[in-house]
């Protein structure tokens, strides 16, 4: 009984939380809507020039952020996003996929572009300059920090979220790590469907 108690308070505390942050919100006038997520851009890319914004709009697209020593959720995010590729045949053409650099100071256009050159080749390298790095993170909500390894070489912690833009380049969702094939597959091809 005194756990169920403590249960039905614990609810109620959240619910009186996100009550009063919504009150917050409105009364301060702030809203967060999918606009705020991502920015215009101008990067590097691992096929050579420099991929913008603006030159997008047009085709749907999907980007990760995420860098080419990571050991497991990269190799994995890109091998998914490959399988996706792969079954939407025809119906996938027109979509296109970005790996998103955390780690500018190794990852290369050249080094990139080996190292995507055993997936889909619409599966595209971006490279952001160092200094644009936390600016463009904090816009797509990006996570990503520096951890130093005991043999003085160091990984990196990031968001292994997949963000989906329409042809107008709007937000229009995510795939998250490890989801579902199935609904992988289906938020690409609603987001295809929606882009023509």
């Amino acid at each position: 009984m005194k756990t169920l108690r403590l249960a039905i308070w614990g609810v109620a505390a959240v619910f009186a939380a996100l009550l009063a942050f919504l009150l917050w919100q409105a009364q301060s006038g702030q809203k967060f809507t999918a606009l705020d997520i991502g920015m215009p851009f101008s990067l590097a890319s691992s096929k050579g020039g420099v991929v913008t914004s603006e030159s997008l709009k047009g085709k749907p697209y999907a980007m990760f952020f995420g860098f080419t020593h990571c050991p497991v959720i990269c190799p994995t995010t890109l091998y998914e996003m490959n399988s996706a590729l792969e079954t939407l045949g025809e119906d996938g053409r027109d979509v296109r996929m970005f790996f998103v650099s955390v780690d500018p100071e190794r990852d290369t256009a050249e080094f990139l572009a080996t190292y995507l050159g055993n997936f889909d080749p619409r599966i595209e390298g971006l490279i952001p300059k160092i200094e644009e790095l936390p600016a463009l993170a904090k816009a797509y909500r990006v996570f990503y920090e520096k951890v130093p390894n005991s043999d003085g070489s160091y990984t990196m912690n990031h968001t292994a979220t997949i963000f989906l833009f329409d042809a107008k380049g709007q937000f229009s969702g995510t795939i998250a790590y490890d989801e579902n094939p199935k609904m992988r597959v289906e938020k690409l091809r609603r987001l295809i469907t929606a882009s023509r």
